[in-house]
């Protein structure tokens, strides 16, 4: 059965008509509000924030599908910078062009920028308390869990499972083989990401 996309999932940014301005505005600020979330509380940064990114965009506001976003992120971590700046500006465009781009991404960084130079200057003046090493100690098994998460959800549409066993068997083999080279050889992830990519577009068309 043919899925029906919602706009927000099409291709290219929404096509905004004359009496869609205050629902175009509706989108620029659910986007803000939604990256603002995950600038402030995704502790450790990079990978740790997208399971907060997926949160906001697939399971609560359904601006992209899981599909869609598994394909968002594969892009954007085979170019350089940070991973949530990218995110956000795709989801953004995705949403509501232009504007949601720069809306998304001013609320991805600028609430956390200032959260974090409030937080460096207390740290620095009470980094030796219990507490606070207490409560880093705390986050960074959070985190690991979190990014395991992530890599439940997507498994079964990243790795083929259910579909035809000698494409499955080609899939976790390219998984296994792009772990391997990571831990043991320390290979660039947008290196593996074009090396999968090529391989994928050679034998799994």
């Amino acid at each position: 059965m043919r899925r029906t996309e919602s706009p927000a999932c099409s291709k290219g940014p929404r096509r905004v008509r004359e009496g869609a301005r205050p629902e175009v505005t509706l989108r620029v600020l659910a986007l803000f509000w939604s990256f603002a979330k995950v600038g402030i509380f995704g502790f450790g940064g990079g990978p740790s924030m997208i399971p907060l990114v997926q949160e906001e965009v697939v399971e609560l506001q359904h601006w992209l599908t899981k599909s869609e976003f598994l394909d968002a992120f594969a892009f954007g971590n085979s170019l350089p910078g940070p991973i949530a700046t990218k995110m956000a500006g795709y989801v953004g465009y995705q949403v509501a062009g232009w504007p949601g781009a720069v809306a998304a991404l001013v609320g991805v960084s600028v609430p956390t920028v200032l959260a974090m130079i409030l937080l460096a200057t207390l740290y620095l003046r009470f980094k030796d308390n219990p507490a606070i090493e207490g409560f880093l100690k705390g986050v960074r098994p959070v985190v690991i869990a979190l990014l395991a998460l992530v890599v439940w959800d997507f498994a079964p549409k990243a790795l083929g499972i259910g579909g035809h066993w000698e494409r499955t068997l080609l899939v976790w083999g390219l998984a296994v083989c792009a772990f391997f080279l990571a831990v043991k050889f320390n290979v660039h992830p947008a290196a593996l990401i074009l090396i999968g990519g090529g391989l994928g577009a050679l034998a799994l068309r």
